[in-house]
C-alpha cells in the first residue's frame, strides 16, 4: 500500500525534544508567500484560532468556512488543509501528548471536553466579541513566555493552554446535551467507547458490539454517547468507518475491494453500498471530486 499523504510528526522540525509550538498565521503566510499546503496531517494536537481570515478548510474531507472570530480543533491523524483567499491574522497552536504528559494534564481531559473530533464533523467554534478577547489575551501570554526565559516556562505555557481549552469547552454548548449525564460522571463510558472504536471499527460495526464490550445496553449507550457528542454511538461508528474509508480512497492506491475488506466489508458489494448509503457517493465518484475541487 503506497500511502501518499505528507505526515508531520513532530513540533519541530530539527529540535525533537520540543512538543509544543506557536505560531502567528500571518507569519505562516507570509513564509508561505501566500501558498496553500498539501493536505496533511499530524501525530500532534493543533488549534487553529482566526481573528480575520477568508477562505477555506478542509477537515477530513469536510469543508469549512475560513472566517473571521473562529477557533478549529484538529485532532492527531486528522487529514486537513487551510486554503486562505487572503493573509489572514490569528494563532497556530501545537501540542503533543508528552506536552500534555509532562504538564499533568491528563490524556483523558482531551477526550472529556470534546473539542477535537477524530473522525467526522468537525466545524470551527465561532467566538463572541468577549470571547475572542480572552482567547487572544491567552495566546499572546503564550507567545510572550514562549519568547522568555523564565523559569517554569513550560509550566506557564501548560497552564494557559489548560485555561484557554477550559474556556473553549465552556464556550462550546453541544445541542441536546443531557446535563445529568455529563454531571454523574458518563464521560469515561464516552472516553471508553472513543478507544473501542478507534481499536475496533475495521471489524464490529454495530452498536451491540460496543455496548456488549462496555458492560451496558445498546439503548443505554446510543443515550450517553449522543448526550455528549450530538450523535448517537451508531453514527460515531459509521463516521470513523467513512473517515478511513475517504482516506484510503484518496491517499492509496488499494482497490475498493481492498479497501472494504480492510474495513471488515467481505463482499465489495456491502461496502460499495455502505460508503454510498453513507455520503451520497459511490467510492469511484468521490474521488472524482475530490480531484476536481
Amino acid at each position: 500500500m503506497v500511502d501518499s499523504v505528507k505526515t508531520y510528526k513532530q513540533i519541530h522540525k530539527t529540535d525533537q525534544s520540543l512538543n509544543f509550538g506557536i505560531s502567528r498565521m500571518e507569519e505562516i503566510f507570509d513564509k508561505r508567500h501566500g501558498q496553500s499546503d498539501t493536505a496533511h496531517r499530524h501525530d500532534f494536537y493543533t488549534i487553529l484560532f482566526t481573528i480575520t481570515a477568508k477562505g477555506k478548510h478542509l477537515i477530513d474531507f469536510r469543508e469549512y468556512d475560513l472566517a473571521d472570530n473562529q477557533i478549529f480543533f484538529i485532532s492527531t491523524g486528522q487529514v486537513h488543509q487551510v486554503i486562505e483567499d487572503k493573509r489572514s491574522v490569528g494563532y497556530s497552536l501545537i501540542f503533543s501528548n508528552n506536552f500534555l504528559i509532562q504538564n499533568n494534564i491528563p490524556i483523558s481531559f482531551i477526550e472529556n471536553i470534546n473539542l477535537f473530533k477524530e473522525f467526522g464533523h468537525s466545524p470551527p467554534l465561532n467566538l463572541k466579541p468577549n470571547e475572542l478577547t480572552q482567547l487572544k489575551k491567552y495566546a499572546e501570554e503564550i507567545l510572550e513566555i514562549g519568547k522568555s526565559n523564565i523559569s517554569l516556562k513550560n509550566e506557564a505555557i501548560g497552564a494557559l493552554l489548560n485555561l484557554l481549552l477550559i474556556r473553549c469547552n465552556n464556550y462550546c454548548s453541544e445541542a441536546g446535551n443531557d446535563t445529568e449525564l455529563v454531571d454523574n460522571g458518563h464521560n469515561s463510558l464516552l472516553s471508553a467507547f472513543k478507544q473501542l472504536v478507534n481499536d475496533k471499527h475495521t471489524q464490529w460495526h454495530h452498536t451491540s458490539d460496543y455496548a456488549k464490550e462496555l458492560n451496558v445496553t445498546p439503548d443505554h449507550l446510543n443515550r450517553v454517547v449522543k448526550a455528549l457528542t450530538g450523535k448517537t454511538a451508531k453514527e460515531n461508528i459509521q463516521n470513523s468507518i467513512i473517515t478511513a474509508a475517504k482516506r484510503m480512497i484518496y491517499f492509496t492506491d488499494l482497490s475498493n475491494k481492498e479497501i472494504g475488506y480492510s474495513l471488515g466489508f467481505m463482499e465489495p458489494a456491502h461496502f460499495s453500498a455502505f460508503f454510498k448509503n453513507c455520503t451520497g457517493h459511490s467510492p469511484s465518484n468521490f474521488l472524482k471530486e475530490q480531484h476536481v475541487r
